[in-house]
């Protein structure tokens, strides 16, 4: 076997890190029109939070005029998000949510 031969055999290996994908907070906004149990409808039904969880959240809405309700990888986010905005706009309700990214905890 030629030196060019052998060099030819040898295998190469490609290391691949499979990082854990980058999360997004949902958040919701207070307003002034959408009724508090539309809202808890929502973060049961779309967030399934518990009833004393959605409870919890829509008043931390309420008093402080926003709340994170999860974070989520980006795709998951932005359909909570838009059908959380299909499903208030069906029903006349200008609850708005909005998506930032998780800034890292180290």
């Amino acid at each position: 076997m030629t030196q060019e031969q052998k060099s030819s055999q040898i295998a190469t290996t490609t290391k691949t890190e499979i990082a854990e994908p980058k999360k997004w907070k949902v958040i919701f906004h207070n307003d002034d029109f959408t009724p508090m149990d539309f809202v808890v409808y929502v973060l049961k039904a779309i967030f399934f939070k518990t009833d004393a969880l959605a409870e919890d959240l829509m008043m931390k809405v309420h008093l402080k005029g926003k709340a994170t309700v999860g974070e989520y990888p980006y795709d998951i986010a932005l359909s909570k998000v838009n059908r959380t905005h299909r499903i208030a706009r069906e029903n006349n309700y200008p609850l708005k949510l909005t998506m930032a990214p998780v800034r890292s905890r180290t």
